[in-house]
């Protein structure tokens, strides 16, 4: 499978995404940025990436906060996994948040997200007056225990 990538001015001196190991199921996206970002705990920010893309249909790609940025330093991504349609043409962007303790400076280049290519399926809609049973049934938040 191809995607293209086209970079936009503020991310021209930056790689395209890449799987980082040999099987990477997510490649690493980088932070495009005219001066750093300094996330205070509890902030939020919308980080741009500087790439636009385009995907062959029947494909979206799955924005997903790094584990190690995660574990370390408690920043994540909101909306995660964030959804890119396979007809979106704009600029990637990445909904940062800072979990943690301390400040956390992001910097031009520094790779703050990953993306995973996936396959869609857009299902039939039916409305039914009644559905089938199941053990289950309506047991919700927690109803199938612990252990």
């Amino acid at each position: 499978m191809k995607i293209q990538f086209k970079k936009l001015p503020h991310a021209k001196d930056l790689p395209l995404p890449s799987y980082e190991s040999k099987y990477a199921a997510g490649m690493d996206i980088r932070a495009a940025l005219e001066k750093p970002v300094t996330l205070k705990p509890g902030e939020r920010a919308l980080i741009p990436t500087g790439l636009k893309m385009a995907m062959p249909e029947g494909y979206e790609a799955q924005m997903r906060p790094r584990s190690g940025l995660a574990y370390r330093n408690g920043i994540t991504m909101l909306n995660t996994p964030g959804t890119i349609d396979a007809d979106y043409r704009g600029e990637l962007k990445m909904l940062a948040v800072n979990f943690g303790e301390e400040d956390f400076e992001i910097n031009h280049g520094d790779r703050i997200a990953q993306m995973i290519i996936a396959p869609v399926i857009q299902a039939e809609v039916h409305e039914v007056e009644d559905l089938s049973d199941t053990e289950r049934g309506d047991g919700g938040f927690g109803s199938t225990g612990v252990k």
